[in-house]
């Protein structure tokens, strides 16, 4: 049976998880580009193609943001309670620890069972996408990548060391 202070708790949580998942979602998956900026500039690469980039990468990431965000977002939560004074309000009313806690507790252990559905089922394909991607773009379709200082031999029959650009 549900009761206002499951309520209160779950409402207080809903926004920070929301807005700690997102802003761990958005780091996740500019660190991927940071790693592969290189790679990824000058090949001429269509929105099409970008976008799907950019959805692959997200779901790769979603197992790693879930922890996170649940971590901070239950800090938050009860961070927010304490200084509000409302956990003191609840322990003085004689509620344990682990009651007012419990619609944390059955919220964490369902985002868990979603969260190993979707690394068994999703994770996968998105990998293999992701990978057959990122070979299409850094292999299929090479650009020039001359280095200042290095000799590059990617052109047939050439080799270019280039001193300055």
């Amino acid at each position: 049976m549900i009761k206002k202070l499951d309520i209160l708790i779950i409402k207080a949580f809903v926004g920070p998880f929301i807005a700690a998942f997102s802003i761990s979602i958005f780091v996740l998956t500019m660190q991927f580009f940071w790693l592969y900026i290189d790679d990824l500039v000058g090949k001429g690469l269509d929105l099409f193609t970008v976008l799907k980039l950019v959805g692959l990468v997200t779901l790769f990431w979603i197992p790693t943001a879930l922890p996170l965000s649940l971590l901070f977002s239950s800090i938050m939560t009860f961070g927010n309670l304490g200084e509000r004074f409302e956990l003191i309000a609840i322990k003085s009313a004689g509620i344990p620890l682990l009651r007012f806690m419990r619609p944390l507790l059955i919220f964490a252990v369902f985002v868990s069972g979603l969260a190993f559905l979707f690394a068994n089922n999703i994770i996968p394909v998105t990998q293999k996408k992701l990978s057959a991607l990122k070979y299409d773009i850094i292999v299929a379709k090479p650009a020039f990548d001359i280095k200042e200082g290095i000799f590059y031999d990617k052109i047939d029959g050439y080799i270019i060391k280039l001193g300055k650009k």
